[in-house]
C-alpha cells in the first residue's frame, strides 16, 4: 500500500462529499412522475419512501444510485493506494454528503444506502453480512427504520471480528445513523412506526 497522498485524500474527501449531496430519490420520482418524497412518511429522500409512493422500480433505482455515490469514491480511493484509514474517511464523507447535502439546504436522508455502497467497497464481508440482517428484520417486521437500526447496530461488532481494520468506520456510521434515526426510534418506542 502506498503512502496516503494528502492532496489527492483531500481531493476525494470532497468528491465524496458532494457526490453524496446528490440525493437521486429526487430525479428518480421526477422521472417516475412521483410525489416528492420528502412529503411522504418520514420525510427521508431515500428508498423506502420512494417505494411507497411508486413501487419497486424507482425504489430500486434510488437504492442503486444512491449506493453507487458511496461506492464509487471509497473504490477510487482504494484503487488509488490509499490507506484503509483514509478510505474510511472518503465513505464518511460521502454519507454526511447524503445527511447534510450542499444541494438541499443541508436537509438530506439518514445514510443507510451510501454506507451500503461505501461498505461494499471498504468492507464487502461485513457489508454483506449487514444486508443479511437488514433482510431478516424486513423480511419479519417489514419496518424499515427498525432493519436499518439493527442491520447498522451490528456492524461495529461484525467488523470487530471479520475485517477489524474497518471498525472505528462502522462505529461511526453506526453512531451517525442511529442519530439520524431519533424520530424514528421514537415512534418505535411508542408502536407508530410505519411499515411498507
Amino acid at each position: 500500500m502506498l503512502p496516503s497522498d494528502p492532496v489527492l485524500t483531500v481531493l476525494l474527501c470532497a468528491a465524496a462529499y458532494v457526490a453524496g449531496s446528490v440525493l437521486f430519490a429526487l430525479p428518480v420520482c421526477q422521472l417516475w412522475k412521483l410525489p416528492d418524497p420528502r412529503a411522504q412518511g418520514s420525510g427521508n429522500p431515500g428508498a423506502t419512501n420512494v417505494y411507497r409512493t411508486g413501487g419497486w422500480p424507482p425504489a430500486l433505482v434510488t437504492l442503486a444510485l444512491d449506493a453507487a455515490k458511496g461506492w464509487l469514491p471509497v473504490w477510487l480511493a482504494h484503487a488509488a493506494g490509499l490507506s484503509v484509514m483514509v478510505q474510511a474517511v472518503v465513505a464518511l464523507c460521502a454519507v454526511t454528503g447524503h445527511m447534510i447535502p450542499i444541494f438541499y439546504r443541508f436537509k438530506g436522508g439518514k445514510g443507510v444506502a451510501t454506507a451500503l455502497g461505501a461498505g461494499l467497497a471498504l468492507a464487502p464481508i461485513t457489508t454483506l453480512m449487514m444486508a443479511a440482517i437488514w433482510m431478516l428484520v424486513i423480511w419479519r417486521w417489514r419496518i424499515s427504520a427498525l432493519a436499518s437500526l439493527v442491520a447498522i447496530v451490528s456492524g461495529p461488532l461484525i467488523s470487530a471480528f471479520i475485517e477489524p481494520e474497518t471498525l472505528p468506520l462502522f462505529g461511526l456510521l453506526a453512531l451517525l445513523i442511529v442519530v439520524r434515526h431519533r424520530n424514528n426510534l421514537i415512534r418505535l418506542a411508542q408502536g407508530r412506526e410505519a411499515g411498507l
